[in-house]
This record gives structure tokens, sequence and C-alpha cells, in this order.
């Protein structure tokens, strides 16, 4: 539902670039009840928010700053870290100033009270929806799903390769798609790697006898894990110069499916990181019930039902 997008998608947009260009815009907008977004420039030692509208200032007051602000379950973090990034609010008022200009008063808390409502409470396990990264800690991914209002992503759900820290995968603000994976009220669980294909999707992009780059991501007693993809990687023989996260270049060996196996000889190494890329996805939209990595007939069978919780 494109009125309930992340916070700064709706912000180029000509419907809500018209809205914005005049007062009269801003007085339909609050007689329709529109939700529009503009970027905050100040919050000020209350914590109360001022938003750049174009034609005129607005002010969100501290308790209109988010969904439970005001009930004290949520810290004032969320308001303070808004300052120079879109927020979503909806026009409560038009009033006049002590200058005597005309001040939008505006709600964030009451966008995202809607959003919840008549969006967030309707999506079900398995719902494919866009989001958009807001920030990262070691145990996974802060992202917005509509209005700022936030789910977790955790680290073992971003893909099957395994990663040290989510910023291997995405950077703050990265647009991002994810699958609703639980939900327990307004509080909602998010994955990814669903949507980054299976085994033999992936496996599909590459040949015996090919030198590719990965990196490695594991050095185990037996060998040394290489990703070639989010969801795809090799077993090569180990080096001593291998450290986790460095890039490689490897040859590829053999390709398994029966065993869900490929195997790499390590060519090269370099101590560069990989540069963070976009997500290539194999699905972007609608509903997936079950997610089935493995192969057909192989010895080892890997899913996600997003049918039982």
């Amino acid at each position: 539902m494109t009125e309930y997008l992340p916070e700064g998608k709706r912000i180029g947009t000509s419907e809500n670039t018209g809205y914005l260009s005049s007062p009269q815009g801003l007085r339909e907008a609050m007689e329709r009840g529109v939700i529009l977004e503009a970027r905050a420039t100040i919050c000020d030692s209350e914590h109360n928010l001022t938003v750049d509208l174009g034609c005129m200032k607005g002010f969100i007051p501290r308790v209109e700053g988010a969904v439970g602000i005001r009930e004290g379950t949520v810290r004032d973090i969320a308001v303070i870290s808004r300052v120079g990034r879109a927020v979503s609010f909806v026009v409560e008022d038009i009033v006049t100033d002590a200058a005597g200009r005309e001040l939008a008063i505006l709600s964030r808390r009451k966008a995202q009270i809607r959003c919840i409502d008549r969006y967030i409470e309707r999506l079900v396990p398995g719902d494919i929806i866009p989001a958009r990264v807001t920030h990262l800690e070691p145990f996974g991914a802060f992202c917005d799903i509509g209005c700022g209002v936030v789910a977790l992503m955790p680290i073992d759900t971003i893909s099957v390769s395994r990663i040290e820290h989510p910023d291997e995968r995405f950077t703050p603000g990265m647009d991002i798609r994810a699958v609703i994976k639980s939900r327990v009220g307004t509080r909602i669980t998010l994955s990814h790697k669903e949507l980054l294909g299976t085994w033999e999707e992936n496996a599909e992009a590459f040949s015996v006898g090919e030198t590719v780059a990965g990196v490695v991501r594991s050095v185990e007693n037996y060998g040394a894990f290489v990703e070639l993809m989010p969801n795809l990687a090799g077993l090569a023989e180990l080096r001593d110069d291998l450290r986790v996260g460095m890039s490689a270049s490897v040859y590829i060996k053999s390709i398994i499916p029966a065993r869900m196996k490929i195997k790499l000889i390590i060519i090269d190494t370099f101590a560069d990181q990989p540069a963070v890329k976009p997500p290539h996805y194999f699905l972007t939209e609608g509903h997936i019930d079950r997610f089935v990595y493995s192969p057909a007939g192989c010895d080892k069978y890997i899913e996600t039902d997003f049918s039982v919780q």
C-alpha cells in the first residue's frame, strides 16, 4: 500500500510536493487526512521537532513524534534521530505563531497509528513487503516497514551464507525487500534470505572450470567456506593466509546438487573488504507459504514454512 511506505519514499513524489507547495495545499491535506513527508531540521531541548514544509514551518510536539513516546514505551532517540531525515505526518492544524507567521501543527504518531491499523496489522507471515534499513546492530538490521514503524531482521535471517555483522549486507538507508517472518500484535520480525533464491537458482549462475570472485565467510579445521553469492557458498581447502571477511578468487572444481556442495580451489586472496552491493532478488512481491532452499533429491532438506507459527 503506497500510503504506508518507509519514510523517505514519499518525499520527492509529485503528490507530496504538490501538497507542500502552498498553505492551501496543506489545508487540503489536513481536510483529507493525507499522510505527507518532509525533512525535520531541528529537535529542540524539549524534543519537539521542527519540519521544513517549504511554504511554512511545521511543528511536531514531542509526544506526537512517534508511537510509544506518550506512553513511555519508546525512548526519545526515536525523535532525536529524525533530524536531517524525512518524517511522515498528518497535518493537525494551521495556526499563527507569535511573529504572525503561519505554523503547521503536525503529528507523526497519528500517521504511524494509521499505518499500523490499516497496513501492519493486516500483514501475515509470508507477505513480501518493501522496507528501508534504518540502523544496524551485531544481532540484526532494524528496518522501517512504513511511516517510521520499525521491525527487526535478525542476522540469521539475512542470508543463507553466514555473516558476522549485518553491515556486510546492508547500509543504513538502503531500500530492500523483506518477508514477514512473524507478527505478535504490532511487533514484527522480518526475514530476507528466502528472497535471494534457492541453492539451484544461485548455482545456475556458475559452471565447473570457471574462476570467480568470492568472500571467505568461515574457516574450519576441515576447510574454508567461500561465499559466491549471499545464498550460496562452496568449500575450499585450507590455506594459512585465510581470514574471515577477505576476498578471494576461486576455481570451481565441481558442483554437486545431490549433496548441495560446491568444491573450490582458492587461487588468490585479497586483503580488501568487498563492497556492499544491493541485493539481487528472485522474489520481490506477493506472498510465500513455503520456501525450499535445497534441491530436489538432495539428502539434506532445508525449508522455511511461513504457515506454521
